[in-house]
């Protein structure tokens, strides 16, 4: 899954992440960065914003977030493994994975 498809693939669970009412950056090192802003009446995602501040950061390579998104890759596991790391709230980052699998 490239990074355009990511990008569609996080654009598509919009209605599930409405909830979230957090912003989180997907950073996905060389590849590129993804913003979710779930904190207005609709859900923002910005491809390789210009301004990347967000609560919640989870840096991992795009073929683990491929993983994650197609539920290939439990997040406990990616986390506890080093595949993902989380800067900011981890409580935004558990809210997130718990939307994801709903």
């Amino acid at each position: 899954m490239g990074f355009d498809e990511l990008v569609d693939a996080v654009k598509s669970q919009s209605d599930k992440l409405k909830e979230l009412h957090h912003t989180v950056l997907f950073d996905l090192g060389d590849d590129g960065k993804i913003l979710l802003d779930a904190t207005g009446d609709e859900v923002k995602v910005t491809p390789n914003p210009e301004n990347d501040d967000a609560e919640t950061t989870l840096a991992l390579s795009a073929a683990n977030m491929a993983k994650l998104i197609e539920g290939d890759l439990n997040p406990m596991v990616a986390f506890t493994m080093g595949r993902l790391k989380i800067f900011g709230s981890k409580g935004i980052a558990l809210k997130l994975a718990g939307l994801l699998d709903s």
